[in-house]
């Protein structure tokens, strides 16, 4: 997700974009003042991201939609009045042209008796040909921008009817995957053909016609049946179903999953592909563990991937409950992007190295202790594939939720002190530049700090309830209760108050609605016995607890926008550390403040 980010100029990706986007600007402006140490530089990075910072603020205050991201981003009444149970898809790239024909039996069940138009999805410079309907009838459609209006019979209401639809063309291709969406036509590192597509934030439209809306998953599985040449491997979601060749110099094969799939998720691999399987004891018993990789690949990844994947696997089903999709296996695909969550079929393009490519995004050294994209986009598949949102605006619960994965991760495997230092670190891709939470019905994306951010909110709620073992079984218990389902953010917050037994709805309000870092304010009386504190900086009402412990000594308090006041025991005071605070909460603090 997952991971990486999209947007206009901040494009939403499934890794962690909102750490990697201030990268590029470091470099250079270090080396200015390493060149200028006795001169002020006006260009510093702190002005740089100022200034990047008030333009994505600017942009996101003013910018227009048009009809065309309603028809994108929200449940038209053409889109109302069915839900899709499956999808059978078939395509055949052309590699040498660029293009791709193909077709989308799309399986629906009508649930309303208002039935204008149905919407169909597939973006320019794709076209539908044809649709028929189950008896094989040629349906009339018309195209308004990307979305295609297919006339239909009348039909009962809860019945199950299909619509075969014939696409093809020159599809877009993607100028920066995983962070720009469409085909991807390049050649691996020995100048072999190598295809596929990354599409999440810009829709599966990109490549097949479907219903391309988050809240509307093929409830019964989906297939994907790719025509490539018989010298390549083609590879996708799920379990392999057949393998045939043509005869023609090319082979057609089918993967499949029988749980439900986010439409961005279903991907086709096509490459110099090899295999290796493991049986994997997991929570629920047996786990077929599969990897794709490009055969010169083979024994890098024999001897690098499965250690990293069997800790992923024990921290996830740890904090998170069991792998959701034991029906349909879990793997890892070779590619030459970063990665992405592709469900069942996890995309991995991390050169087979600790860190984010060599990178450790929270500056601490922890991170450099593991494979950032085996952790980050394979926890993606409890948020974000098992969980999914039914609107684009939340997508911090696929990338928060699994930004905070690789916590927990560092937590179960180096402890709870290195979970805060990670935590605490990666902070520095916070920009605060616009809400996490944007406008909903439009296909709009949040602030890249849904990754950074929404991880320390977690973090901070976490210490706040000084209750591991309960905020563990809130996090499994959400993996259970919403199992293969989407959701809205505000089931999510309901869910996560109710089972931690403390409203904590002015929390997500702070840092998932707004810009602001809270104030906490404190000050000891003189004798300190007591201390008095206070919230600024923060939204009506705002009320997170704290809990500030040290070995056996611990106090908790429940500051205010109004001065309150604890008495204070034995060296209690020395609990108001402004370092430690901040390693459990995103928040600024303020010592010594005098009362006003």
């Amino acid at each position: 997700m997952t991971t990486a980010m999209r947007t206009s100029s901040f494009h939403a990706r499934p890794v962690c974009i909102g750490l990697l986007l201030a990268l590029p600007l470091l470099k250079p402006a270090l080396s200015y003042a390493q060149t200028q140490p006795s001169q002020p530089n006006p260009d510093s990075v702190r002005a740089q991201r100022a200034r990047m910072i008030l333009q994505a603020t600017e942009e996101y205050n003013h910018k227009v939609f048009t009809h065309a991201d309603t028809l994108r981003g929200s449940i038209t009444p053409e889109r109302a009045w069915w839900d899709v149970q499956r999808y059978d898809i078939t395509v055949k790239p052309d590699f040498v042209r660029k293009s791709a024909v193909g077709k989308n039996l799309i399986t629906y069940k009508v649930v309303s008796g208002l039935q204008p138009a149905m919407q169909l999805d597939l973006q320019e410079p794709l076209h539908i040909d044809s649709v028929l309907d189950n008896k094989g009838h040629s349906l009339p459609f018309t195209k308004e921008g990307n979305a295609w209006h297919v006339q239909t019979a009348k039909q009962k209401i809860s019945s199950v009817n299909t619509v075969e639809v014939y696409f093809s063309g020159t599809p877009h291709e993607s100028t920066r995957p995983p962070w720009s969406g469409g085909w991807t036509f390049a050649k691996d590192s020995l100048g072999r053909p190598w295809m596929t597509v990354t599409c999440q934030g810009l829709g599966a439209s990109i490549w097949y016609p479907c219903k391309d809306h988050q809240s509307d998953e093929p409830d019964k599985g989906a297939s994907l049946t790719m025509i490539a040449p018989d010298t390549l491997v083609a590879v996708a979601n799920g379990r392999m179903q057949f393998s045939k060749n043509n005869g023609d110099g090319t082979t057609t094969t089918k993967w499949a999953v029988v749980n439900p799939i986010s439409n961005y998720c279903i991907i086709p691999y096509i490459g110099k592909y090899t295999h290796f399987h493991e049986d994997f004891q997991s929570e629920k018993g047996h786990l077929d563990l599969d990897y794709w990789v490009l055969d010169y690949n083979l024994a890098r990844a024999k001897g690098y991937m499965p250690e990293q994947v069997h800790n992923m696997m024990h921290s996830m089903e740890h904090w998170f409950g069991p792998y959701a999709f034991y029906e349909d296996g879990y793997k890892l695909v070779d590619v030459q992007h970063t990665g992405m969550e592709h469900q069942s079929a996890v995309a991995y393009g991390n050169s087979y190295a600790f860190g984010y490519r060599g990178r450790d995004g929270s500056g601490t050294g922890l991170g450099l202790k593991w494979d950032f994209i085996i952790v980050h986009e394979s926890g993606h598949e409890w948020f974000g594939n098992n969980i999914t949102t039914k609107d684009l605006a939340d997508m911090y619960v696929h990338e928060g939720y699994t930004n905070y994965s690789e916590t927990l991760f560092v937590d179960y495997m180096y402890g709870k002190e290195a979970g805060n230092e990670y935590n605490a670190g990666t902070r520095k891709g916070i920009r605060n530049d616009r809400p996490v939470i944007p406008r909903y019905g439009v296909n709009e994306q949040g602030s890249g700090d849904m990754y950074p951010k929404g991880g320390n909110m977690l973090h901070a709620i976490r210490h706040s309830m000084d209750d591991d073992e309960k905020f563990r079984q809130i996090l499994r218990g959400m993996n259970k209760t919403f199992y293969h389902q989407t959701v809205t953010t505000q089931q999510i917050e309901n869910y996560l108050s109710q089972e931690a037994g403390y409203n904590y709805q002015k929390v997500f309000d702070q840092y998932l609605r707004t810009t602001q870092v809270p104030d906490f304010e404190f000050y000891f009386s003189d004798d300190h016995k007591k201390v008095f504190y206070r919230w600024t900086n923060c939204v009506k009402g705002f009320d997170l607890p704290l809990v500030l412990k040290s070995g056996k000594d611990r106090i908790r308090i429940l500051p205010t926008e109004e001065w309150k006041s604890s008495g204070l025991k034995g060296d209690e005071a020395v609990l108001f550390d402004e370092m430690a605070i901040t390693k459990m909460y995103y928040i600024g603090v303020r010592p010594n403040v005098s009362k006003q």
